[in-house]
């Protein structure tokens, strides 16, 4: 019986070893809380962007996805017919999302991602922002774009939701994995 009773306890602490040893689960932490990458990505450009900020904070990607997915034609700019032409001349307009809510109990942080359209922000980024609420929440926008800076993007959100806790946003336009790091300490994560 004694001898039962010691490898018993051996196993028990040599499973007690193997525990404390083996690599644990990554968290979908930065510092203060859990991350959520929420995008909205027409071409696939964004969501490459989103992934690599989930990559280096361990988030979670969420992908703002419209009730009905834009055509290759939705997105010609130079229509002025287009769906994107029209909803963007109507600042007002609010693309229908696929899925409107998303569960953002367990998140403090809260990247928002999407392309530059006519030098801002997609208006489905309001319809995201209005459907969700985003209160208590660090809120960080980022922005792909063939050429334009995200300032005025950041303006406008600022301006329409002033009661939300924004940090600086970053154009992800040729940066390295150094300067997605460097701007994620400079906005306290």
């Amino acid at each position: 019986m004694r001898k039962l009773t010691l490898i018993i306890s051996a196993i028990a602490v040599m499973t007690g070893l193997l525990i404390s040893c083996s690599p644990k689960k990554q968290e979908n932490t930065v510092q203060n809380g859990k991350v959520l990458v929420c995008y909205f990505s027409a071409t696939g450009t964004t969501e490459k962007a989103a992934q690599r900020i989930a990559d280096l904070t361990g988030g979670i990607l969420h992908n703002i996805a419209p009730e009905v997915a834009y055509t290759d034609s939705d997105l010609d700019w130079r229509d002025s017919l287009s769906r994107s032409y029209v909803e963007m001349h109507n600042r007002d307009f609010r693309p229908a999302l696929k899925d409107s809510v998303t569960d953002m109990t367990d998140y403090s942080v809260v990247f928002i991602g999407y392309p530059n359209w006519w030098n801002t922000h997609p208006t489905i980024i309001n319809t995201f922002i209005e459907a969700n609420d985003l209160q208590g929440k660090t809120v960080i926008p980022f922005m792909t774009s063939g050429g334009s800076n995200i300032i005025n993007s950041e303006n406008e959100l600022h301006e329409a939701y002033p009661g939300i806790k924004w940090a600086n946003g970053l154009l992800m336009n040729n940066v390295s994995d150094d300067d997605i790091k460097d701007w994620l300490k400079e906005n306290g994560l």
